[in-house]
């Protein structure tokens, strides 16, 4: 569900003292998610982070590469930008939200607000959300090389998310989300 959110993709939490990855070592992954009441409607807050050893340039242009999101960003069909303003997007996106048994297509039209090579704000215009905020963070790891990855955003589903499950299904989501953002940076060191 937030895969396709990811797509924005997009959020932001404080850094994180995790270790660099070794050259062999998958990317290491942080994912909280937590449900709020708000009225009769469940938002969910969440936070990811994960470090990578491709430069803050090299993540900066894989972040911003909106239209090939698709082709490493589970379950997101297709991402491609309507427009573009100095440095504001906006982006449509399609994709599924799946959790066991369970999916469900979402199409989002989102505005990003880049602040190059530091921040990628998004914000729902329009799609299957009633509310839908996301940040990413990147930070420059002088000590240790690499980039920092931190999304944060807070969600509210158009759609019914089942009360139990509701946290889990968004935490595998953006898990399988950040791990394939995570995995695709580590493989674009230039």
């Amino acid at each position: 569900m937030k895969r396709l959110i990811f797509c924005l993709l997009l959020a932001g939490f404080a850094p994180a003292m995790a270790q660099m990855p070794r050259n062999d070592d998958p990317p290491k992954l942080e994912v909280s998610v937590r449900r709020v009441e708000i009225g009769a409607a469940h938002m969910y807050e969440v936070d990811a982070r994960g470090t990578v050893q491709a430069p803050l340039a090299t993540a900066w242009r894989v972040l911003t590469t909106y239209e090939r999101m698709s082709e490493f960003v589970p379950d997101l069909t297709l991402c491609r930008v309507l427009s573009r303003t100095g440095n504001e997007v906006i982006i449509e996106q399609f994709g599924t939200a799946r959790f066991l048994f369970m999916s469900k297509s979402i199409h989002l039209i989102v505005r990003a607000t880049e602040s190059p090579m530091s921040s990628i704000d998004i914000a729902l215009i329009s799609g299957d959300m009633k509310q839908y905020q996301s940040r990413w963070d990147l930070y420059q790891m002088p000590d240790a090389g690499g980039t920092r990855i931190v999304y944060s955003g807070h969600l509210i589903p158009n759609f019914y998310v089942p009360g139990l499950l509701g946290s889990t299904m968004v935490r595998s989501d953006i898990e399988r989300m950040m791990v394939a953002v995570l995995a695709r940076l580590d493989s674009n060191r230039e």
